[in-house]
């Protein structure tokens, strides 16, 4: 009886169907045949065809890369090209008895070995007698061995030789997804190269023509959001379509996507993202809510909104024209817009949130609590403190810091109290304690914007004059501290402001608050001062935040050398910067140099000047001369 003769091998760009009870996933009916076809993998493909032309092929290669990328399918190629009937060559025929039955993993001469079942010595061993063995039929014996990095230490120190000088006739292919579990005497052996992720342009444009080929349809926005699935690996990719394939009967949209996927749709991101840089946790928790109970795997919306915050990351720092964003075309105005309402600041500080709780999640049963918790860090975002700025405000708004009086007073602004007319200190504000409504030039007052926290000011407006500044900016300080208490302790390490035009305030800060004039100084919270001035005197007002001299702080006397190692931390840790930091964060002294002086360098003193030794000690010197 004849043999049948073989099908012809498949390729991207002609794929014959399957017969029925024998379908061949999609992933294997359009792996690379050729060369050209490793897409993303240029730079690999060169240097082989390259070596492959000059007959410069190296007895041992070693592929490192993703899962998924095509190091298997390289080694395949470079093994039909060493053996193919018209070669060595660099475009193998496909055609021949050794190209076949390479494609199909039944060449006696090319020998795939899985290295996470044949890790130990005696099988490594086994394979240095075999190599001694000329091929049955090509020219080479290949050995591909997938997951090199399984194999155990005394498996790798049985090939060191046969690796090294193996027989001529003998070529082996390493390939790894974990190229740091390799040691280095195999590495030093071997000719690496390292595969990269294919980009989800490049995916999406082979999903198109591989559902081209099958005779299907799907929309463009769906092949999209499998190829930002797939994280670069081509094959994962092509495995996922194919399962959407079969469980989508008609048109392939991003709907039945993100339904088989449980992932969210594009517009529920678009929402939640706009929800958390509106400041408005609440809408955003409820966002998640209604997700969580759709049944929605939250581990993939959690990843979606870190692909939503690097578009906007993306978009902050190289405009709308940046070279590839993770997004659909109908995504990109939404990116656009957030993205200018916010600073990269704020983007960053929420990426690494995201990626924090992304970390957290492996292996934690409160998923939904660990994502609730993100999103309302990155709605209250706006108020984060550096932990410089916590050590300048210090618990209670910092330690000894107090504001100018209105002149003529005599009275200090201490932290925490507000000054009414006539500049009487009032007491500790804390909420509605000690504040009258309804008439009292001390009631508490509350915008109409959408912070106002159920507040209201039924006083008569304030007019801004040198007169009432103090009055003004005490309930100014007041409203705040209720809106944005971080604001308000900024606000409360700055002297009193001064009048600078029609009610308009220059809010001067000490030099030794800069943190705090930095925290004040940015947009949003310039605007949130210039409303609560507007509220309280009832006029347009503009505010200008100013840095400079003032009085030096006191400093006080440095202690005598204490007399042993526990007593000189003790004197150091009372230090005002030491103690600030002590009691915010909890910090302790670790350790200190003999020659740390805690306390700020003194300005260098004017030169003494010279006397002669011949003149008369007791003769007068006139003090302008000296």
């Amino acid at each position: 009886m004849a043999k049948p003769k073989a099908a012809p091998i498949p390729s991207p760009d002609s794929a014959p169907p399957s017969a029925p009870g024998e379908y061949t996933v999609v992933a294997r009916r359009y792996r690379p045949q050729q060369f050209a076809d490793l897409i993303g993998q240029e730079h690999v493909s060169k240097a082989l065809v390259n070596a492959l032309q000059t007959g410069r092929v190296a007895h041992a290669y070693l592929f490192t890369g993703a899962r998924g990328v095509g190091k298997t399918s390289a080694a395949r190629i470079l093994a039909k090209a060493l053996n193919c009937e018209t070669g060595p060559t660099a475009t193998p025929c496909d055609e021949c008895e050794s190209c076949r039955a390479v494609a199909e993993g039944q060449d006696v001469d090319v020998v795939e070995i899985d290295g996470a079942s044949n890790n130990k010595v005696d099988e490594a061993r086994d394979l240095r007698q075999n190599v001694g063995f000329r091929p049955t039929r090509g020219r080479y014996k290949v050995y591909i061995i997938d997951e090199v990095h399984m194999l155990s230490t005394g498996a790798f120190n049985a090939l060191l030789k046969t690796l090294e000088e193996p027989p001529p006739h003998v070529k082996f292919i390493l390939a790894t997804t974990e190229i740091q579990k390799i040691p280095i005497t195999i590495l030093s052996r071997c000719q690496r190269f390292d595969f990269a992720h294919v980009g989800p342009g490049r995916i999406f444009d082979q999903l198109k023509n591989i559902v081209a080929r099958e005779g299907l349809r799907a929309d463009d926005d769906a092949l999209r959001v499998v190829a930002r699935r797939a994280n670069g690996s081509m094959r994962d990719s092509q495995s996922l379509l194919d399962q959407l394939l079969s469980a989508s009967p008609g048109k392939l949209t991003a709907e039945q996507v993100h339904a088989v996927l449980g992932t969210a749709g594009d517009e529920r991101v678009a929402e939640v993202a706009a929800a958390v840089l509106a400041r408005d946790p609440a809408k955003a928790l409820n966002l998640l809510g209604e997700a969580a109970d759709r049944g929605l795997q939250l581990g993939e919306l959690t990843d979606q909104l870190i692909e939503h915050w690097r578009a906007l990351m993306l978009v902050s720092c190289g405009g709308p024209d940046v070279r590839e964003l993770p997004i659909t075309p109908t995504q990109k105005e939404t990116i656009l817009a957030q993205a200018k309402s916010t600073t990269l600041d704020t983007i960053l500080a929420g990426l690494d949130v995201l990626t924090t709780t992304k970390a957290r999640m492996r292996g934690s049963p409160h998923l939904q609590v660990l994502l609730e918790l993100a999103v309302v860090r990155l709605a209250r975002m706006d108020e984060m403190l550096s932990v410089g700025q916590l050590l300048q405000s210090g618990p209670g708004g910092g330690s000894g810091a107090s504001f100018a009086a209105p002149a003529g007073t005599g009275t200090a602004l201490q932290p925490g109290n507000v000054v009414p007319t006539g500049g009487t200190p009032a007491p500790q504000s804390g909420g509605s304690s000690g504040v009258k409504k309804n008439g009292s030039p001390a009631a508490a007052v509350s915008g109409d914007g959408p912070e106002s926290k159920g507040m209201s000011y039924d006083a008569p407006p304030l007019g801004l004059t040198p007169e009432t500044v103090g009055e003004v900016w005490a309930l100014v300080l007041q409203r705040l501290e209720g809106q944005a208490p971080l604001l308000f302790k900024s606000l409360r390490q700055a002297n009193l402001p001064a009048i600078f035009g029609p009610n308009s305030l220059a809010v001067p800060f000490p030099p030794a608050y800069s943190q705090a004039y930095d925290q004040c100084a940015t947009g949003r919270n310039a605007e949130k001062v210039q409303d609560a001035l507007r509220v309280v005197t009832g006029q347009p007002a503009t505010v200008r935040f100013e840095l400079r001299g003032g009085p030096a702080a006191a400093k006080s006397t440095p202690a005598p050398p204490p007399t042993s190692t526990a007593d000189r931390r003790k004197g150091l840790m009372a230090a005002p910067m030491f103690r600030r930091a002590s009691e915010a964060l909890g910090a302790q002294l670790w350790h200190a140099d003999d020659d740390f002086d805690p306390t700020a360098v003194a300005p260098p003193k004017a030169a003494a000047p010279e006397t002669d030794p011949d003149a008369d000690p007791d003769a007068v010197t006139d003090p302008d001369e000296a």
